[in-house]
C-alpha cells in the first residue's frame, strides 16, 4: 500500500489551519462580547500547536528537501538498501505538492544525474499498472531529443559510445551481499563518471539491447545495477511532469526493522553523484 505523506500533510495542514483561523473569528466575537477570556476547546489548543510544526514541515518537504529511503539494489553499488537519502526538490522547479504541477521553472535534469520520480507504469499498462505513482530512483542517461543506444551494458548517444573500465569487484555486505562477485564498472560520459555493476556469465543477447528515440519532454534513465535494473530500457520513458527531485546525499544507512540487518555510519553525509 503507498501512503502519500504529501496529501496527509497537506489535509493536517488545511484542517488544523481552518481550525485556527476559525478560532481567531470567534476570539473577536468574544472578546468584543466582554468574553475573550474562555478558554479554547481541547481540539482549537491542539490546532493551533500543530499548525505551525505541520505547515513547516509540508513546505520543507515540498520546496527544499524531502527524504526518500532506497528499497532495492537497482542502483548498487552507489545506493544501496537502505540507505536514505535526502532529494533535492527545487533543482528541476519548484512544484506544488500532491498535485506535483511546476509553478516555477528553475531547471532541467542533466545527464548523469541520479533522479527520484514517480514511476509512469509499464508500456503495456500504463496508469493502469498498479504500481504507477511509486516513487522511483534512476540515473538519467538519455535527454529529451537523444537518439540512445545500449548493446550488452554499453550505452552510446547520438552515436557517441560512452567509455568504460572494469575497476574491481563488489563485495557486498548484509542485504547487499548477494551481489558480491559482480564487476565494478566505471562508466564515463562527458564530464562525468561513475561506478555501475555488471554481473558475468550474463549471456550475449540476454540483455535488452537497443535503440530508442528520447520524445521531448521525457527522459531515459537507467539503474547502476545494470542487469538488476528495470528501467527505460523496459518499460520506457519518464514524462518530464512525473519528476520529484534530484538525490543529494545519504543521511542514513539502516537494513531492517531497528537496523537489524546493519547500520553502515560510513555512508552518512556521503554525497550521491
Amino acid at each position: 500500500m503507498k501512503i502519500d505523506f504529501a496529501l496527509i500533510l497537506s489535509v493536517l495542514a488545511l484542517l488544523t489551519g481552518l481550525i485556527w483561523l476559525a478560532d481567531k473569528v470567534l476570539f473577536e466575537k468574544r472578546r468584543l462580547s466582554g468574553n475573550a477570556e474562555a478558554k479554547d476547546p481541547v481540539l482549537v489548543e491542539y490546532a493551533k500547536s500543530l499548525f505551525p510544526v505541520i505547515f513547516l514541515v509540508l513546505a520543507l518537504r515540498s520546496f527544499l528537501a524531502e527524504p526518500f529511503r532506497i528499497p532495492s539494489g537497482s542502483m548498487m553499488p552507489n545506493l544501496l538498501i537502505g540507505d536514505f537519502i535526502l532529494v533535492n526538490k527545487f533543482d528541476y522547479g519548484i512544484r506544488l505538492p500532491v498535485l506535483n504541477r511546476k509553478i516555477i521553472e528553475m531547471g532541467e535534469p542533466e545527464r548523469g544525474d541520479v533522479v527520484v520520480f514517480r514511476y509512469p507504469g509499464s508500456k503495456e499498462l500504463g496508469k493502469d499498472d498498479p504500481a504507477a505513482g511509486t516513487d522511483y530512483i534512476k540515473r538519467v542517461i538519455g535527454l529529451p531529443g537523444d537518439t540512445v543506444s545500449v548493446e550488452e551494458n554499453r550505452v552510446s548517444i547520438n552515436g557517441v559510445p560512452f567509455t568504460y573500465e572494469e575497476t574491481g569487484v563488489f563485495v557486498g555486505q548484509g542485504v547487499s551481499s548477494d551481489m558480491s562477485g559482480a564487476s565494478i564498472v566505471l562508466e564515463t560520459m562527458p564530464d562525468r563518471s561513475h561506478a555501475m555493476l555488471e554481473l558475468d556469465g550474463i549471456p550475449l543477447g540476454y540483455r535488452n539491447n537497443n535503440t530508442w528515440i528520447v520524445p521531448q519532454g521525457h527522459y531515459f534513465v537507467m539503474g547502476d545495477n545494470r542487469d538488476r535494473s528495470a528501467d527505460s530500457r523496459e518499460w520506457g520513458f519518464v514524462p518530464e511532469a512525473n519528476l520529484v527531485g534530484r538525490a543529494m546525499r545519504i543521511w542514513l544507512n539502516c537494513s531492517g526493522w531497528l537496523c537489524v540487518d546493519g547500520f553502515d555510519p560510513s555512508r552518512i553525509g556521503n554525497k550521491i553523484e
